[in-house]
């Protein structure tokens, strides 16, 4: 598979899998409901950091890929993929906060590793993640918060 093909797939599977967790797992009323801590983005702002942070995964991907498909990395990258996808069914889809919260544990979890596997194959993979692990850490104290408030 050449390269640039191997990132239009990558790009558009995790942008395009993103977008189908969140159009089908939208914030309703239940969500409206719930009491939030005073540190609670806009919601305006979710599209586009996760757009962005989608571009940078599928990148991230992409790279090990070509580099080493078959490795750990790879496999963790995938599986952070599954946890990534599982949260807005669980939060938003299940309305429940505490099932999220486990997934967005696990979610960090295989970043991390993902990250720790990467850096020898790619470390440009490695930073690629940073903003990813940043934004999915304060999701989950946000998660959290939401779960204790409510």
């Amino acid at each position: 598979m050449s390269k640039i093909v191997s990132y239009i797939l990558f790009i558009g599977f995790v942008v395009g899998a993103g977008l189908i967790a969140g159009v089908t797992n939208m914030p309703g009323e239940w969500y409206q409901t719930l009491e939030k801590p005073f540190f609670n983005p806009p919601s305006w702002i979710f599209g586009p950091v996760w757009t962005t942070l989608y571009v940078m995964i599928g990148v991230a991907g992409a790279r090990i890929w070509q580099r080493a498909p078959k490795s750990a990395a790879m496999q963790l990258w995938f599986a952070q993929m599954a946890f990534n996808l599982m949260w807005s069914p669980a939060f938003f889809g299940l309305q429940n906060p505490e099932l999220a919260l486990a997934v967005i544990a696990g979610m960090l979890v295989t970043i991390v590793a993902f990250m720790v596997k990467a850096k020898p194959i790619d470390g440009i993979s490695t930073l690629l993640f940073v903003p990813y692990l940043a934004w999915v850490a304060f999701a989950s104290v946000l998660n959290l918060s939401i779960a204790w408030l409510n």
